[in-house]
């Protein structure tokens, strides 16, 4: 039978890092496809909501041009907001990641604090 001690510094040092690191990572997946970056970095210069007009006979100059300029800023309409919500999925994943990498090295320091603030206590309390 092992000492308590030993125990919970097995799990403070080793069970639980793991599991914090996991959960972690699941967090930045699920944002990672949660605002599809792969997906919307694949269809960058697609048309917004594939609209798009065909293009008539070669000679139709004027509507040759109307369906240019539709198609044209169709697209440009679809890489603004495209690139907004990368910019939001890419924010917020290196938000995740400070608050993890915060959240990991506080869980290391906990104990130590714990000892630390009852080692002030007593002082207080004694002297």
């Amino acid at each position: 039978m092992t000492n308590i001690v030993f125990r919970f510094l097995a799990w403070q040092f080793s069970v639980a890092p793991r599991k914090i690191i996991e959960a972690w990572r699941n967090f930045l997946l699920f944002n990672f496809n949660y605002f599809s970056i792969s997906f919307l970095l694949r269809t960058f210069f697609f048309p917004w909501r594939r609209y798009a007009d065909s293009y008539g006979k070669i000679f139709e100059f004027k509507k040759n041009f109307q369906v240019f300029t539709f198609n044209t800023m169709s697209r440009i309409i679809a890489m603004i907001a495209r690139a907004f919500f990368i910019l939001l999925g890419v924010f917020s994943e290196i938000l995740i990641f400070f608050i993890g990498a915060i959240a990991l090295i506080c869980w290391f320091l906990l104990p130590i604090l714990l000892f630390v603030g009852f080692l002030i206590g007593l002082k207080l309390i004694f002297f």
